[in-house]
């Protein structure tokens, strides 16, 4: 999702002046920590699954993995990252970070 697209999606719900954009990278979650001045803990990532070919993005602590357990007994599939050709055409977005122009 370009910044373009997220700055109109969230100006629908009237949050657009929520973005933050950064003259670093923020492409992992330690950079992103970094650039915020935060513990990885305090960043959210968004891990995407695939069940059943259904698009399933999980969103978690930065510091956290997925507990197979958990999602097997939640979904009752093993838990299968949707790959990255996959990705943009189930959700939406490519899998790449966001990094600054220079």
């Amino acid at each position: 999702m370009s910044i373009e697209k997220a700055r109109a999606c969230f100006a629908e719900y009237g949050i657009a002046d929520r973005i933050l954009e950064f003259p670093v990278s923020s492409a992992t979650v330690q950079l992103a920590a970094q650039a915020l001045g935060c513990e990885p803990c305090r960043i959210a990532k968004t891990l995407s699954f695939s069940v059943s070919g259904v698009p399933i993005p999980v969103v978690a602590a930065g510091d956290v993995k997925v507990d197979n357990t958990k999602f097997k007994s939640r979904f009752a599939v093993k838990a299968a990252m949707l790959s990255r050709e996959n990705t943009e055409a189930m959700i939406g977005h490519s899998v790449e970070a966001f990094v600054p122009s220079r």
